[in-house]
């Protein structure tokens, strides 16, 4: 059974830059394409990053972070890492970390294999 847990969240200012991690465990890392969501209160999840088996090669970054946000695999610890930078109060939510086997249900969000439990991120304007 995968597991993920995200850490790394937070209270930060606005402009500030937070970097938040999920650790995968429990299976063969580098067979799953991972990705990044959240969910603001009262709103749907919302798709931030794709990230491509086995080695992160395909990296897709949503328009609405784009240029604020960067995505990252590494291998060796078995952990997706989002660099968020440049950060707005629009982007306080609760952060998930996804993992599946086919990038194309990270992309959707559907049908999702594995999800963490989530990290808040709290942007104080």
């Amino acid at each position: 059974q995968v597991h993920l847990v995200e850490s790394g969240g937070g209270l930060v200012q606005t402009g500030g830059s937070l970097r938040i991690s999920c650790e995968h465990s429990g299976g063969s890392f580098n067979l799953y394409s991972m990705g990044w969501f959240r969910q603001a209160p009262g709103k749907e999840r919302e798709f931030i990053a794709a990230i491509s088996r086995p080695n992160g090669g395909t990296i897709k970054i949503a328009d609405s972070v784009k240029g604020r946000f960067t995505a990252s695999r590494d291998n060796s610890r078995n952990t997706v890492d989002l660099q968020m930078s440049n950060l707005r109060p629009e982007d306080t939510a609760v952060y998930f970390c996804a993992a599946d086997f086919t990038y194309g249900s990270i992309l959707s969000g559907d049908d999702v294999m594995y999800w963490g439990q989530g990290t808040q991120v709290t942007v104080s304007s």
